[in-house]
Order: structure tokens, then sequence, then C-alpha cells
């Protein structure tokens, strides 16, 4: 027996009990037997005071205009949008020590783990010899100006060289033309010229030379640069931080080493906010490259996702207004209340499942309840027609059956503290709501849980009204 045939149980005995016993529980023998005592007129109001309202758990719903003709209802769940999850894998193999604890929350650059990896001494060790190779090509570039400077000087006196021994030869020729000179100083002058000459054409040819290896170690230094700045931002992107912070030294300690020198460990960092959500390693573990080490995720970003029946095809569509609603229709206990809704617009999968005949319906809400949680189930609202007609309409929970009569409680305008029991008249209905035809107007309440109580201690005995007390017993006519 559960708990609810239980209560219902134990409420009908109270009837039958204060049927019997009265009210106060003395003898009503008096009454029986004082035929002029005036009675009650009969009612069908129910008392219902605060003490007896807390007692039995009522609560109330308000009569509220919509579309349930054109309102379909889905089930579905919350989850994880794909942006919302965020995976730190090892980028280099290495042994792992952990920083956060599962559930933790985290901002933008939170550390998350370190590792110890040989792979980065390695990486080091290549940026050191970029480094070396860069200084070398340097220098050896340095000595060439110089050589260049000192070749510079050689021409310049082989070309005063030059000058002097042109002009000497042609003046000898001139007189050896004119009959004089002597050929042995004319001789000397051409050997001197053309030794010269031949000193030039060498010097030339070592410059050539000279400028062919400059410009080789000009690339070789460009690309030892290039390769060390790709080092470095390959470096820095391990390591999760910009390329300038691995050149940074301490300004305390002269000719201290750069940073990407002096670490031993690679720290990972949070890219964004959120919360741990999952640690696949644990302290100590060796991670191979790409092994996940833990995840982090963002709970504001989460969707509903829905099953529709692809036999609805024909009414759902991209950009339909949609309510996700708690999954209980109930406002007892600890139940979500029924009012804490969340709007969104309505986007159809690429796909549907031919084994259930269903296709996906998302909604991302435009703002998220305290209750929206991944994998928390709710039901979903589309409405498919927004020019059609409004209706009147209750929580189909309220709604309780007494043999082939549905019976509904409306809270007395007049008294806040009386419950009218009414034959209800009712429409068409959504599975949630039910439309109601008459009875009931706009802003009207209606007992809500609880109402199932009401009818089991009013059944068979409308017209001789009754109320409860303070403990959930219930009894007929006034005080």
């Amino acid at each position: 027996m559960n708990r609810t045939v239980r209560h219902a149980t134990l409420l009908a005995s109270a009837l039958l009990i204060a049927l019997v016993t009265g009210c106060g529980g003395s003898d009503d023998t008096s009454t029986a037997t004082n035929p002029s005592q005036d009675t009650a007129p009969p009612t069908n109001r129910v008392s219902i005071p605060p003490a007896v309202r807390a007692n039995l758990g009522i609560t109330f719903a308000t009569v509220e205009r919509r579309r349930i003709q054109d309102t379909l209802r889905v089930p579905g769940r919350f989850e994880y949008l794909p942006t919302a999850t965020r995976e730190y894998r090892a980028m280099l193999p290495g042994q792992i020590e952990l920083l956060v604890e599962q559930f933790q929350p985290v901002t933008f650059g939170t550390p998350l783990y370190r590792i110890d990896s040989p792979a980065w001494r390695d990486i080091q060790k290549d940026i050191a010899e970029a480094e070396s190779t860069i200084t070398q090509l340097r220098a050896i570039l340095l000595s060439h100006e110089d050589l260049f400077i000192a070749h510079m000087l050689q021409e310049e006196n082989l070309l005063e060289n030059i000058v002097i021994w042109s002009e000497r030869v042609a003046k000898l020729e001139a007189l050896r033309e004119a009959g004089g000179g002597s050929m042995r100083e004319l001789t000397l002058a051409r050997s001197a010229l053309a030794e010269s000459q031949s000193k030039m054409a060498e010097l030339k040819e070592m410059a050539s030379k000279h400028e062919v290896q400059q410009d080789q170690n000009r690339a070789s230094l460009e690309a030892a640069m290039a390769h060390r700045e790709l080092t470095l931002e390959a470096a820095a992107s391990l390591a999760g931080l910009d390329p300038d912070d691995l050149l940074i030294t301490d300004s305390t300690i002269p000719s201290a080493p750069p940073a990407w020198l002096t670490m031993t460990t690679i720290e990972v960092r949070a890219m964004a906010p959120g919360i741990v959500d999952a640690i696949d390693l644990t302290n100590g573990t060796w991670a191979e490259l790409g092994d996940n080490v833990l995840s982090t995720v963002q709970p504001e970003r989460v969707r509903f996702h829905a099953f529709g029946l692809q036999s609805d095809l024909g009414v759902l569509k991209d950009g339909l207004a949609a309510t996700i609603v708690p999954p209980t229709p109930t406002a007892a206990g600890n139940a979500i209340p029924m009012d804490q809704t969340m709007q969104g617009t309505l986007l159809l999968g690429p796909s549907g499942n031919a084994e259930d005949r269903t296709i996906d319906l998302f909604v991302t809400p435009e703002e998220l309840a305290d209750w929206a949680r991944p994998g928390v189930s709710a039901q979903l609202e589309i409405v498919t027609d927004e020019s059609s007609v409004l209706e009147l309409a209750i929580p189909l929970a309220a709604v309780q059956r007494d043999g082939l009569f549905p019976i509904i409680f409306r809270r007395a305008p007049d008294n806040p503290n009386e419950a009218i029991r009414m034959e209800a008249d009712l429409g068409m209905d959504d599975d949630r709501w039910v439309e109601v035809l008459s009875g009931l107007g706009e802003g009207d309440q209606v007992v809500l849980d609880g109402g199932f109580q009401l009818m089991l201690a009013t059944s068979g005995s409308i017209q001789k009204g009754g109320h409860f007390h303070a403990d959930g017993t219930y009894h007929e006519g006034e005080h």
C-alpha cells in the first residue's frame, strides 16, 4: 500500500469517526433527542483554515488562458552544449601532479595540473642550440664586416698603384715614340702595372667569395632565428604562455637565465571559467601524449533536448516559441514549482530516429532557472499556432475523479479559508493543462495539491458541508 492510499484510508477513517463521535468527541445523544435543534443548510463548501492547509499540504493553482488545442507537449532532458565542456589533455608525455579537486570552481588562469616531461627538456635543448647558433653566426658576420673593410683599403691602395703605373707606362711609351727613354724602365713599369692589376683581380675574386659566404651566413642566421621563434612559440603553446613570457628574466639577479631555461615542469592553467567536472588521472600517474587529464564545464551553458514524434513534423518548424516546464505538475513538498518555466526558441535536429520514429528538438533557454541541470528531465511545450484562441485552463492534476465525475475545488472568492467542491465542466487537454468550459473565471484559484484528500473527505456527502481539523481529520457540519 503506497503512501497516498494510506493517507486516504486514514482520512476516510477519520471521517467515519467524526460522523460517529462528532467534532468534540462527546456523546451526541443530546442532539439526537432534540429535534428542534437548528441544522446547517446544505452546502458544498469545505473549511480549510491555514493549519489544515499546512497539515494536508494544500496548494493552489490560478486559472489562466492557454492555447490547449495548439500546444504540443514532448518529454526531454537537459544537456550541456557541445561548447560547454573543455578537456585538458597531456600535451607531452610525463608525470602528472593535480592542483585542483573535482567540482572545484575555477576561473581563467587557475592552475589545474603540472606535468614533468623529459620531452620538455628536449625542447629546452633545442632552444638553447638555436640560441648558440645565432650567437656564432652573428660573430662570423661581424668578422666578415672587418674583413670587408680590410678589402676596401687594399682595393684603394691597388687602385692608386694601378693609376700611378698606368701614367708611368703612358709617359715612357710617349718617350719611346719620340726616340728617347729607356726600354728597361718601360718594361719594369709595365711589369709593375700588370702585377697590380693581377692583385686587384685576386682581391675582387676574394671579395666576391666573401660576399657569397656572408650572404650564406645571413641566410643561416635568419633560419636560426626563425627556428628559435618557432620553437619558442611551440614551447609557449605547450606551457600555455605567451612567447614573450618565456624570455622574461629575473631582474634582481645579474645575468639571470630566461624563463624557458628555468622551467623544470609545465603548469597547465584553465583557459575558461567553470567547474572541474571529471578527473581522469591521479597524482603521480604517467600520462601519454593525448591522455585526458581532467575536464571542466560551464554549468550555465546547457540546452534542453526533447524528442518529438515524426508524425508532428507537419506543424514542427524552427523558430516556434517553446516553454520548458518542470517535470512534476505540482507545488507541494520539495517539488519544483510548476510556474518556474523557461522560454526559448525551437530548433529541429538535422536527422531523426527511424527506430523510435522521433526527431530531436533543441531549445536553449533565454534565462536559465536554478533547477536546470544536465540529466534533469522535464517537458517541452511548443505552441504551433500563435494566432489561435486562448482558452481558460487549469492544471490537469487539480482534477479529481469521484466515480465517473470530474471534481475540482475552487477557492471561495469571498473566503480564502474555504474551498467549494464543483463538478468540473472540462474540454480538451494536453496531458498537463485542461480546458475549463464553465464555472471558473480567469484569476480564480483551484486546489492543486491536497485535492485528492478533499475529494475523499467530501465524497458522497457534498450537501452536508463540513470542515477539517488542524490534525487533518474531517467533520461534517459547522463547529
